[in-house]
């Protein structure tokens, strides 16, 4: 079975699973009650002790806050788990942020990196927007580069997550058509949530041209973006609401016409809060409506055209 993309640090032959392990031995509860307690489905568990899957950055952020481990450690990038200073002592003894401290830094990477640019964000930017010490966030990410790769991880994760979701509930009507209008809806920057997703996305299209590792990310992303797309064409197809075409190709001219138009919608100024634009460009809407028109022109088969 091919592995599934997820995060890791200097894990080479299984090493992060290894570690996984000795977490859940020291705490001294059994697979199941561990998945329990740090909010993962068991046959994920499994399958990434296994080394059938890798742990995603948000999984580990879970068992590091909850087994109370260094995180650097658990990933690989240390090499021993050192003793807490007493900044991240007094930072742990605190009341701890809801998801845990490691995925309140994550989080808040993200909206620091979609409002400043990935090189506009220092630890003690994000260590002040936690309210915590640059010590407790290098406690739990040792260096700026597995901070800001676990932020693009976490944006995959959560991104992924949505897209399951969306399609889970248009899949209720057994509509392909339905499904791919959900997945161009939930692509479409409306909340400052999706805006500052895509900005983190552009940034990293820019880093993945000049960084081995980002590029990596970027191309694990959009295989499985792309993936997902060719998956609602097919089944449209097999229903006869898309005409025939290779799903693949119609795939990758579909998410390029996505990504285009959003770059178009960010590069234009939001919506103020009284409804007014506060420039001129490409909204939301514009994008929206040009995607739909797309596929009602170039996939959708006639007798379900609009």
């Amino acid at each position: 079975m091919r592995p599934e993309p997820g995060f890791r640090v200097g894990d080479c032959g299984g090493e992060v699973a290894e570690r996984v392990r000795q977490v859940i031995d020291t705490v001294g509860v059994s697979r199941r009650e561990f998945a329990r307690r740090v909010v993962m489905d068991p046959s994920k568990l499994s399958r990434s002790l296994s080394g059938a899957r890798r742990f995603t950055v948000a999984e580990l952020a879970r068992i590091a806050d909850t087994a109370d481990v260094d995180a650097g450690w658990l990933l690989g990038s240390r090499p021993e788990a050192p003793a807490k200073p007493s900044a991240v002592r007094r930072d742990r003894a605190a009341a701890a942020p809801r998801g845990g401290r490691p995925l309140q830094i994550v989080r808040e990477t993200v909206r620091l990196i979609a409002e400043r640019g990935f090189h506009g964000v220092r630890i003690a930017d994000i260590a002040e927007a936690c309210a915590t010490s640059t010590a407790a966030v290098h406690y739990h990410f040792p260096g700026r580069d597995e901070l800001l790769e676990a932020a693009v991880r976490w944006c995959m994760d959560e991104d992924s997550a949505r897209r399951a979701a969306r399609i889970a509930d248009a899949g209720d009507t057994g509509d392909a058509s339905d499904e791919l209008r959900q997945l161009i809806e939930l692509q479409t920057p409306y909340t400052e949530q999706r805006r500052w997703q895509w900005s983190v996305w552009l940034d990293l299209w820019a880093q993945a041209a000049r960084s081995t590792a980002v590029g990596r990310l970027h191309v694990a992303y959009h295989r499985q973006w792309r993936a997902t797309v060719a998956d609602v064409l097919r089944r449209g197809i097999d229903q006869g609401v898309f005409r025939p075409t290779d799903p693949d190709a119609a795939a990758l001219r579909l998410t390029a016409l996505i990504h285009g138009l959003a770059t178009q919608v960010l590069a234009a100024a939001p919506v103020t809060e009284a409804g007014a634009e506060a420039g001129v460009g490409t909204s939301p809407e514009d994008m929206q409506a040009a995607l739909l028109a797309y596929v009602d022109v170039t996939l959708s088969a006639p007798a379900h055209r609009s």
